[in-house]
């Protein structure tokens, strides 16, 4: 019977232990916290939302989306609902993202836990890896209080992002002293700082709009609702261009945002609308002429960047007044200081590079035996259940292809 050895029991982890002991191996799976699934706990904000119907590749962000294509179509979301509902989970489905029908992400935590239990896996809780070495065609794996050996060894450690579910980056250094290199981790689906100071004047609002990060010439656009909060920008569509910027402002590039706060209307549509308010609020000051178009901390905001008084009545206002407010709602512009670090983010873009791994069965092309999982490698989604779909076809593509009986496998340097 083929022995498998997982580090890791998140997402990507219980996956391939529950699928390489079906395949008949016998399966020891080690976690340094005191339950699995810990940060499966916290995705979704608690719902889980484990996979997304709209699979486009644009979802996943790597340097070759080819290869995930191929991956993905191996284990594919059908087949992920049809692995959950056969665990007894019932899905509910809202605009293709996909969440199990209780509503709580502890239900997907549990009923991993307690299958790959049933299924033989041996969990071995508060039991942290310190090394990893491969000495002759066996792996050892070192912990405080024992030496673990196998046949064939998982790494499915997770990234640096969410360090108080235990994701502190172990899984870099056991790769890298594998002989893998390592695309360096960097906070992705987070929050963004900014250097102006009057951002903070506008925390809590939120605001239905579009946001771009221009980095050179290169710009990434993203739309829906937008956050103001005391360091700078949140919500989700800041979280999608968080991984660009954070890539960016590592290589010491500048880079900054523009928010167009009336999306739906042109430039010269939000102008006509301004000149007509000014008419018919003509009595009032300041943000109370915007009453009704947004938020009145950010009303007040935007005419202090236009220049116009909060004391200066509507009737007062000039075209040259409309014009340059008009710019600003299509146009607020924040310069980028920072990403949010490891501890606000959900994911990290970077990792070992696919091309390092076979990407129908994720083992090491560096390592015999070896087989990488889930965050560790570099594939990072978007938000909307897609970093968990990526953890569940790599577990369910390593778990399956460690149990096989080794075949050996093309060795680079």
């Amino acid at each position: 019977m083929k022995q498998v050895l997982i580090i890791g029991g998140g997402a990507s982890g219980l996956m391939a232990a529950i699928t390489a002991a079906r395949n008949g191996a016998k399966v020891t799976l080690l976690e340094k916290n005191r339950q699995t699934g810990k940060k499966l706990l916290v995705t979704g904000n608690g719902r889980c939302n484990f996979t997304n119907r709209n699979q486009e590749l644009s979802n996943y962000r790597t340097d070759r989306p080819d290869l995930v294509k191929e991956a993905l179509e191996s284990f594919s979301v059908d087949d992920t609902v049809d692995f959950f509902e056969s665990l007894g989970i019932l899905t509910k489905e809202r605009n293709g993202y996909l969440y199990p029908g209780s509503g709580q992400a502890s239900s997907i935590a549990d009923v991993l836990r307690l299958t790959a239990v049933k299924e033989g896996v041996k969990i071995a809780c508060d039991t942290k890896a310190l090394a990893v070495k491969k000495i002759n065609d066996r792996f050892a794996v070192e912990t405080e209080g024992w030496t673990y050996e196998a046949d064939a060894l998982i790494l499915a450690c997770g990234s640096k992002a969410a360090p108080e579910t235990g994701s502190d980056g172990d899984g870099y250094t056991f790769a890298e002293s594998m002989g893998h290199t390592v695309v360096d981790p960097l906070p992705a689906l987070t929050g963004l700082c900014v250097a102006e100071k009057d951002g903070g004047k506008v925390a809590g609002v939120r605001a239905d709009g579009a946001v771009t990060l221009q980095i050179g010439e290169e710009k990434y656009c993203e739309s829906g609702e937008l956050q103001f909060t005391s360091y700078g920008l949140s919500g989700i569509p800041v979280f999608q261009i968080s991984r660009y910027a954070a890539r960016a402002l590592n290589q010491g590039i500048e880079c900054s945002v523009t928010l167009d706060l009336c999306p739906l209307r042109k430039r010269d549509q939000v102008l006509t609308r301004l000149k007509d308010r000014r008419a018919y609020t003509q009595e009032r000051r300041g943000a109370a002429v915007l009453l009704g178009m947004f938020p009145d901390k950010l009303c007040s905001l935007l005419l202090e960047r236009a220049g116009i008084s909060l004391k200066k009545q509507g009737g007062d206002w000039t075209d040259e007044d409309c014009e340059r407010l008009a710019a600003q709602i299509k146009g607020l512009h924040f310069t980028i200081s920072r990403c949010r670090g490891y501890e606000q983010a959900q994911i990290c873009t970077g990792g070992v590079p696919l091309t390092e791994l076979d990407h129908t069965t994720m083992e090491s092309r560096r390592v015999p035996g070896l087989y990488l999982t889930g965050e560790l490698i570099d594939v990072d989604g978007a938000c909307g259940g897609y970093n968990l779909q990526w953890a569940w076809t790599s577990g369910y593509l390593a778990g399956r292809a460690a149990a096989q009986e080794q075949k050996g496998i093309e060795v680079h340097a």
